[in-house]
Formats: C-alpha cells, sequence, structure tokens
C-alpha cells in the first residue's frame, strides 16, 4: 500500500508542474516583433528587427486544472494521506491536464522588402518542448486503494493519456500587405524533432468480479500503446549526449513540415479583426522508434493447485505458470515502426477597438504604397480594447480560451498590454505586458495571474514571458 500511495503522490507532484501554450498577452501586441510569431498576418510596422540571440524570446507557463501544491503540502493540520485521497485520488478527473510547454527564440530576423515594400519577411529558430497527460483518474485510485473495495467496478484504461516532444523549428514567414484595410501572412516551418513519447489511443478496462473456482476472478482487457522516439539513444548513451542532441536539431532528427496562416482586417478606421491558424503540421518519426504495445484479453483466479494430480511435480513453479499463461493472452510486445505525429494546432482570433488620442509616429504608421507613394494613412491611436478567442488541438479535443484586454501606448517609448482570461485553469487570471524602447533597443516583459503571486504554492496558473530586440521603425 505504501507504495501505491507513493505513485500517487508522484504523479501529484508531476501535475504542480502544468503549463499551457495560450500568449494572450502578446498576442496583437505589434510593440513586440515577436508578435508576428502568433499571426503571420498582424501589423508588421517595422523597416527590420533583429532578436538578440538567447534572450528575444523566452517564454515558460505553469499551472494545475485540478489542485495546488498548497492544497497538499499545507501545514493545516490535515494528514497529508488523507488530502491526497481526498483532493487528488477522488478530488481530480481524467479531464484535468497535467502538461508543459517551453520556448526559447535562438534566431529571430525580420526585414522589409526594398523592391515591394507592402511585403515584410521574417525569419528563425526556435526550440519547443511540449508536453501533457491527463490525471489517469481510474488508475490513481486503483493503485491508492486497490481492488478489495471495488468489486464489479471497472477500471478504464483510456483514463491514460500522455504525449511530450522536443522539438527544433526552422521558420520562414512573409507578410503582406495586399490593401489599406487588409493584411495576410504565411510561415512554413521545418520540425526537426529531438525525442517523442505518445500513448493516446487506449483503450480497455480492469475489473475484479466474484470467481467460480476461486474468490475473486480479475480480468484485464487491454488495448494500449506507447510510442517513442529517440529516447532509446539519449538514455544509453554513455557520452556525447549534448552532441547527439545538437545534431538530432540542426535536420538530424525526425523531419516534418508545417504551416501557420493568419489576417488582419480594418472595419474602420478605429476597428481591427484578426485571427490565425498555427502549426498546421506534423512530424514523421523514423529514427531511434520504440514502441510497446500491450493487447489482448485474459480472466484469472489466482494460483489454482488440483490435488493430488500436483503432486506428481513437487518443483513445479505454478506462480510461473500463471505469468506465462497471463502473457500468453495479454501479450507486452515492442516494435521499431515508425509513425507520424500531428502537431497540436492553435487557432488566435480578436476584435479590437483602438480610441483616445491619436498617435503620428514612425511606429504607429499604416499606410499604403502605390507605384513608390504613400496615401490612406490610418491614424493610430493611444488606447485599445478588445477580446481574444483562443484554441488549441489536445487529445481529449479543443481546449478554448477567452480573454478581454487593454492597451496603451505612451508615445514612442513604452507600451502597455493587461489582460483578463477565463479558461479552464482559472477564472481570475490578470496578466500584464510592458514593452520600452530606447532607440532601437526594445525590452519587453509579460507575466500571467498576477493575483496568484501572492501566494504562489496555491496558484493554479502562472507565467512569464521576455525578450530583448533591436528594431528599426519605417514606413510601408
Amino acid at each position: 500500500m505504501r507504495l501505491q500511495k507513493q505513485i500517487v503522490v508522484f504523479l501529484l507532484l508531476c501535475s504542480s508542474s502544468i503549463l499551457a501554450q495560450n500568449k494572450q498577452l502578446l498576442y496583437d501586441f505589434m510593440a513586440v516583433p515577436q508578435a508576428l510569431m502568433l499571426n503571420p498576418g498582424a501589423r508588421a510596422n517595422y523597416q527590420w528587427y533583429s532578436g538578440v540571440p538567447m534572450l528575444s524570446g523566452i517564454s515558460a507557463y505553469a499551472g494545475t486544472s485540478g489542485i495546488s501544491v498548497n492544497d497538499i503540502f499545507a501545514n493545516d493540520g490535515v494528514d497529508i494521506t488523507t488530502k491526497v485521497r481526498e483532493r487528488a485520488v477522488f478530488g481530480m478527473d481524467f479531464r484535468d491536464e497535467i502538461s508543459e510547454t517551453i520556448q526559447v527564440e535562438f534566431l529571430n530576423v525580420g526585414f522589409r522588402s526594398k523592391n515591394r515594400p507592402d511585403d515584410f519577411y521574417s525569419f528563425g529558430m526556435y526550440l519547443e518542448e511540449d508536453m501533457i497527460t491527463y490525471w489517469p483518474q481510474d488508475l490513481a485510485i486503483l493503485g491508492f486503494e486497490g481492488n478489495a473495495n471495488y468489486i464489479g467496478n471497472r477500471f478504464n484504461l483510456d483514463h491514460l493519456k500522455v504525449r511530450g516532444e522536443v522539438v527544433n523549428v526552422f521558420h520562414f514567414g512573409l507578410n503582406r500587405k495586399l490593401s489599406n484595410t487588409l493584411r495576410v501572412g504565411v510561415r512554413g516551418k521545418l520540425y526537426s524533432g529531438i525525442f517523442d513519447i505518445s500513448s493516446t489511443n487506449n483503450s480497455g478496462y480492469f475489473v475484479t468480479n466474484p470467481g467460480q473456482n476461486n474468490l475473486l476472478a480479475n480480468t484485464l482487457d487491454a488495448d494500449m500503446t506507447l510510442r517513442t522516439s529517440g529516447i532509446d539513444g539519449l538514455v544509453e548513451e554513455d557520452q556525447g549526449v549534448s552532441q547527439t542532441i545538437i545534431k538530432r536539431a540542426l535536420f538530424g532528427g525526425d523531419l516534418g513540415l508545417g504551416l501557420d496562416i493568419g489576417f488582419t482586417y480594418r472595419l474602420n478606421n478605429k476597428t481591427l479583426v484578426t485571427g490565425s491558424l498555427l502549426d498546421i503540421g506534423f512530424i514523421r518519426h523514423t529514427k531511434d522508434v520504440k514502441n510497446y504495445t500491450l493487447k489482448g484479453s485474459a480472466t484469472n483466479e489466482g494460483i489454482s493447485i488440483i490435488l493430488p494430480e500436483a503432486l506428481a511435480d513437487p518443483n513445479r513453479d505454478f506462480w510461473q505458470d500463471l505469468v506465462d499463461e497471463i502473457e500468453g493472452l495479454v501479450p507486452f510486445e515492442d516494435n521499431r515502426d515508425s509513425y507520424i505525429n500531428f502537431r497540436p494546432t492553435k487557432l488566435n482570433a480578436s476584435i479590437r477597438y483602438n480610441f483616445g488620442k491619436p498617435l503620428t509616429s514612425e511606429e504607429d504608421c499604416e499606410c499604403t504604397s502605390n507605384g513608390g507613394g504613400l496615401k490612406g494613412r490610418l491614424p493610430e491611436y493611444s488606447n485599445s480594447v478588445g477580446g481574444q478567442l483562443y484554441m488549441i488541438n489536445r487529445p481529449r479535443g479543443p481546449q478554448a480560451a477567452l480573454t478581454a484586454f487593454y492597451m496603451h501606448k505612451f508615445g514612442n517609448f513604452l507600451a502597455l498590454k493587461t489582460t483578463y482570461t477565463v479558461d479552464k485553469f482559472s477564472f481570475t487570471n490578470i496578466g500584464l505586458g510592458m514593452s520600452m524602447q530606447a532607440g532601437p533597443v526594445e525590452l519587453y516583459a509579460m507575466a500571467d495571474n498576477l493575483l496568484g503571486y501572492r501566494n504562489v504554492y496555491a496558484s493554479q496558473y502562472a507565467s512569464f514571458q521576455f525578450g530583448l530586440n533591436i528594431i528599426s521603425w519605417g514606413r510601408n
């Protein structure tokens, strides 16, 4: 029983580092060039920009949809076993997520075309880690409590869903102003996978019923698959792990293709509508692949010893006979078959209303080129309000978030954005983003769920983003 409880506590500790992918503070915050990565069709009013390598785009997100560290480890006089049982094992269900996403930008450069000033190009490279698992509700109950008090109750194996990957992404994007009201963009991506783990299509059950030849009969009906790529080589590597990772990151890993698309449309001088679809793509895993399967059905009532026949062979291993019988009916096997994983596609959409004092800086120029000249300049404003919808495709279906935001610009040197977001992790998520510019140098920092910083251990969500860029603002 102690080992069972240790396993459940380990799963719980993992859940305290859940991470999400929503970047509502950065989306359409065009004082920051990295906003182009969330919408390749966003308003790119730069002449050129360059992120400072390793410092231009770093982001991490943490939270939990079912429980916080404080719920388990708070000094509240309640026994920790009781808290684990009530708040984790029976307090969470199979829809609660345990996941993380971390992104580090190595290169991000953008420049305006001299021959076609309405075109803006960008390219770069970034490393992304994305992992998600769902709380295995039935398996956690079985592991913590055992099956003695659950006769006839089916423990579903499809509660086990996990997916994780580390991938290096090379990208090249084109942003084009088609008219004074419409701008579109596209970004191609080449994925170079470092490692991958996936087990998302499991089915079956474990159940204990009254037996016929014994007190109890246990039935296992399983169809489970765990697919991995790149893990065996890293685990077995005695030396040179870093060289292996670098090699895989630079086109030596599992390769795939992806696409981002987006647009910005002006309904009028003060109202904009935006939208984007990100990571429409896949990775084909062919290198260092090892998959594991558990498929079949078996019912056993324990070890059966029939007398006097059993006395004929006193050295017979009845336990091994039972194990061999079950393995024959529900074989655990492995293979090296290649497989394809589709990327978690993300959708962003927003509507924005500008108001207040018009701005007339280079940063806010929104012009149309026609035969080399400028015309139809539209004003930008110091204040903006709006709403944003975010969705991501996950193993248990789409996950959504709704955000209301307010932005304010203090001339050419400071821009602020504040957000209020509602999703499955929190109903009190207030965030703040800031972009400061001193000459060509731009520094930005953003943080989510500010109310949670009063007690980080009790918070169910936290995030941050920061970066350093060199920007040349220019009219197009």
